[in-house]
């Protein structure tokens, strides 16, 4: 049986994607145009990835940036992530753009749409927190992707 769907958008248009989950358009659309062999993202790359983005939000509220609501609400999303509770969530492959993109929308979107649950919101709605204006903020693929391949490998390493 397939699962229940819900309509995302994004910069280029609407797309399904499956209401069990909590990715959002981009990672769906990478499903369908990176499905290439079977060498999934690692999971500690994603914790690692959540570790950044959690501190990347408490950077941006301390430079005021960021209110303090929105803040919590992704740390609280990030550090699901990071303690396994939302593991299921990231079924990117390896093959994708060089500056893994599709990786680092992929846990901006799952923050999001946490963050928005636990809100009492809808999933998909970007409200209140929305994948790239707040979750992503100041950060760009190309430094997040390395970044959390530093911190994955320092937590290795320890």
């Amino acid at each position: 049986m397939s699962p229940k769907m819900r309509i995302e958008s994004d910069s280029m248009g609407k797309i399904e994607v499956p209401t069990n989950r909590y990715w959002g358009a981009q990672t769906q659309r990478s499903l369908i145009y990176f499905s290439i062999g079977q060498d999934y993202i690692p999971a500690e790359v994603i914790k690692a990835f959540a570790i950044l983005k959690k501190a990347a939000a408490k950077t941006n509220h301390e430079f005021g940036k960021l209110p303090e609501d929105k803040t919590k609400l992704i740390s609280q999303a990030a550090e699901e992530i990071i303690t396994g509770k939302l593991d299921g969530n990231f079924p990117l492959r390896v093959w994708m753009t060089g500056s893994g993109t599709q990786c680092n929308m992929n846990v901006n979107e799952v923050i999001s749409n946490r963050a928005i649950e636990i809100a009492g919101g809808e999933m998909g709605s970007k409200i209140p927190i929305h994948p790239n204006d707040h979750v992503n903020m100041s950060q760009s693929s190309n430094d997040t992707f390395p970044t959390a391949m530093h911190i994955a490998s320092a937590i290795a390493l320890q």
